[in-house]
């Protein structure tokens, strides 16, 4: 079962918005409706991590780049999320993490493509 199942849809997003999960990631993980920009869907991707909400991570990878498993490490505790610049089709970010080896941090510039009107992540460096 997915973490959203568990949790309050009106906490605050793990994306780091300062807005509610209902009215910020939450239809997104839903399908309820796609995301905007390629912020918004790194975002949303992030927090599908941070929830353990691999269907969506699956779903938004384009298919070209994708792997066939993209269930997240149960062991990794996702604790912050930072976007230093998003332009075109480019977002560059720094995402946090907690493991038993103790804090991380994964910074990437991540690219994306539209792709059936719909936005997907491609790849990121």
């Amino acid at each position: 079962m997915s973490e959203t199942g568990r949790v309050s849809l009106q906490r605050s997003c793990p994306c780091g918005t300062g807005l509610a999960y209902d009215a910020c990631c939450g239809p997104l993980h839903r399908g309820a409706r796609a995301a905007a920009t390629p912020e918004e869907l790194m975002r949303s991707r992030y927090s599908a991590y941070a929830l353990g909400e691999s269907g969506y991570v699956f779903r938004t990878w384009h298919p070209r780049t994708r792997p066939d498993d993209v269930t997240p490490d149960p062991s990794t505790r996702w604790t912050r999320l930072e976007v230093l610049d998003a332009t075109g089709d480019e977002v560059e970010f720094v995402a946090h993490f907690e493991t038993s080896a103790g804090p991380g941090r994964l910074h990437e510039r991540s690219r994306f493509d539209k792709r059936a009107g719909r936005w997907v992540y491609v790849d990121g460096g």
